[in-house]
């Protein structure tokens, strides 16, 4: 008897142990405006200089992004580029020079053109100056005296590889694409083009064209893979590519040109999303997609024995550079609760170095909430996986209100990382489950062949059951869920009002699209390689496919919309045309339901200026707050 009423004892005071902790645990953080967060600078690195003591990067700490000199001893920076209206973002050093090439369009339009400045001048000039087309930087020459770069100038629907001597910058037409192939590497010499052509979402075509023999060699077999150039090496004698024929995840194949042998080369248990090789092929790099994070693997090219660099706690490695001298690398490495930074590592001395502190110094990190991957299971038992922000102001007796976040694409993929966005939500105390639907990559082929021509369908059913998962927490007040969403994602949340009305507390999309018909048959005309894999996944708006077009378009079905909902769009979006938000938002409002729309005139598929980013924060929350928050605020 006394041992039972001692075992009754303890149990009770381990009962109390733990809900005291869970008491301890939940704590309302220092509330943080918009502008604290968005406060925040966003960086990227663009390569080393010739002596590897600086590096070329962008940074938006003026609003917009510009280029700036990062210098690698004394962490300083000097700004380069000075614009006030477009962001300009850098491409790279011109070898052995003080010249650098960067990149803008106008207005979010995606006609980027390539233009080259000196470190010690504003002079700036366009090295393609032609209007209308989008031009991108594709590598240098084996010499480093020219520039190779696509462009549609020739004919706004293909994209053809050209050729720039860094004296006069005159164009060479170096392969004309007539035949809608994606330009997917190009060997140093010049000779060897990998080109890619679209068959379907789940399937394209590889090819090696020699422009000297003027000559394709089909590279890929009939299966249903996908197939990518990662690398070519300097002596044009072997190609490194990407595939997943015959295979769940992506892997890497070796081809040898000469004798035609390919062999599997490198895999993992997730997608390896690339190869690449230093400079003078020292080193390689791996990039593995696992489970939402980069992993990164850096090998000894010759000897193939694997090299380690110090890990960073929390870190997700975002791209590297090795320097020309192949001596140092650049690494942008973020967090769940940090936006990337830009770091060096020094090969020989095994040393890691922050350059950059861009997380706002009035933030604490410890404020902010880290992500963790979970899974649920959906209406027919599928495991879905996702990415989890719990607040940190969440408990049993503090519930909180939640969004279902849903990715763009079709085929795009949520990941561990930091959003300014979700953290200021997160910060107000809204947790937000980023769901990875079916159709979403990085999960194996038969997951993202999962929702093709069924859009709208299983992947929407995904997102409701992502909202019974958060229903199913404690800690959330389940009479106040609602759905967010961009682009396709956007076109999700409208969806979710639409097709499932009762679901949702409210909607936020961002540029989402509402007429598929319409967004199918506008889409740029530089999108013409990509059409016809995009109307095998979605659908071909001439063809019988409409009938289902029209019912997933949430324009036709606007009058089942009976929550609140607030729309975001960018007057020059070519992907998803304003008419598309104006004419949602008109028909909503015939049914006499709230909603909002907000319209950014200077920008696009997306918003660059940290004054829009702001703007779309605060009215976002304001619109939360009053539609979606059931309980007052706990400060």
């Amino acid at each position: 008897m006394k041992t039972k009423n001692l075992s009754v004892i303890l149990l009770i005071t381990i009962f109390a142990l733990s809900c005291s902790q869970e008491k301890d645990q939940s704590r309302v953080p220092k509330q943080y405006t918009a502008e604290q967060l968005r406060n925040n600078v966003s960086v990227f690195a663009a390569g080393f200089n010739q002596d590897d003591s600086q590096i070329l990067i962008g940074n938006n700490q003026s609003g917009i992004y510009n280029v700036y000199l990062l210098n690698v001893a004394d962490t300083t920076l000097r700004q380069l580029t000075h614009s006030t209206k477009n962001s300009q973002f850098p491409v790279e050093f011109l070898s052995v020079s003080d010249n650098f090439i960067f990149e803008q369009d106008e207005g979010g339009n995606e006609n980027y053109q390539l233009y080259l400045q000196n470190v010690n001048d504003t002079t700036i000039k366009n090295l393609t100056p032609w209007p209308g087309s989008t031009n991108s930087f594709r590598g240098w020459s084996l010499d480093k005296k020219s520039m190779y770069v696509t462009s549609n100038r020739r004919d706004p629907r293909f994209f053809d590889l050209l050729k720039m001597d860094t004296v006069s910058w005159n164009p060479q037409l170096i392969y004309q694409n007539d035949s809608a192939f994606s330009i997917s590497g190009v060997s140093s010499t010049g000779r060897f083009i990998a080109l890619t052509k679209d068959i379907a979402s789940t399937k394209n075509e590889l090819y090696l064209y020699d422009t000297q023999a003027k000559t394709y060699k089909k590279l890929s077999n009939d299966n249903e893979a996908l197939w990518s150039a990662s690398a070519f090496e300097k002596n044009d004698s072997i190609l490194y590519y990407t595939t997943n024929d015959d295979n769940e995840f992506t892997y890497v194949v070796k081809y040898n040109i000469n004798s035609g042998k390919a062999e599997k080369f490198f895999e993992d248990s997730w997608d390896v999303r690339g190869m690449s090789l230093s400079e003078n092929e020292k080193y390689r790099t791996f990039f593995v997609n696992e489970d939402g994070k980069n992993k990164l693997l850096l090998f000894d090219h010759t000897s193939n024995q694997p090299i380690a660099f110090p890990e960073v706690a929390d870190g997700d490695i975002l791209s590297i550079n090795i320097s020309p001298s192949e001596k140092n690398m650049i690494l942008s490495i973020g967090s769940s609760v940090s936006p990337s930074n830009i770091y060096s590592y020094n090969i020989a001395d095994n040393k890691l170095k922050k350059l950059t502190s861009t997380l706002n110094k009035e933030v604490d990190e410890n404020d902010l909430a880290k992500a963790e991957v979970v899974r649920y299971k959906s209406f027919d038992g599928l495991e879905i996986p996702a990415i989890y922000y719990k607040p940190l102001q969440a408990s049993k007796k503090n519930k909180v209100p939640a969004l279902v976040y849903v990715h763009g694409g079709p085929g795009g993929q949520s990941r561990v990382g930091f959003s300014n966005s979700i953290q200021f939500l997160l910060n107000k105390g809204y947790a937000i489950l980023a769901v990875n639907n079916r159709g979403s990559s990085g999960y194996g082929k038969t997951f993202y062949n999962l929702d093709n021509r069924q859009h709208g369908e299983g992947d929407l059913l995904d997102c409701i059951w992502g909202k019974k998962w958060l229903a199913s927490q404690e800690y959330i007040d389940s009479t106040a869920i609602g759905i967010y969403g961009g682009s396709y994602g956007g076109n999700m949340v409208l969806n979710a009002l639409t097709l499932h009305p009762d679901e949702f507390k409210v909607g936020v999309d961002l540029f989402g699209v509402t007429n598929w018909l319409r967004t199918l048959r506008s889409i740029p005309p530089y999108w013409e390689s990509f059409r016809k894999a995009l109307y095998d996944e979605m659908g071909d708006p001439e063809s019988a496919d409409s009938v289902r077009l029209k019912k997933v378009s949430p324009l036709f079905n606007y009058d089942k919309i009976t929550k609140p909902l607030i729309v975001f769009q960018g007057a020059n979006d070519v992907r998803v045309l304003q008419v598309e938000s104006d004419e949602i938002v008109e028909g909503v409002k015939k049914n006499g339901v709230p909603v909002e729309y907000v319209i950014y005139p200077d920008e696009g598929h997306g918003f660059i200026k940290r004054e829009n980013q702001i703007d779309s924060d605060n009215k976002t929350l304001e619109f939360l707050d009053k539609y979606l928050r059931t309980q007052p605020v706990k400060n």
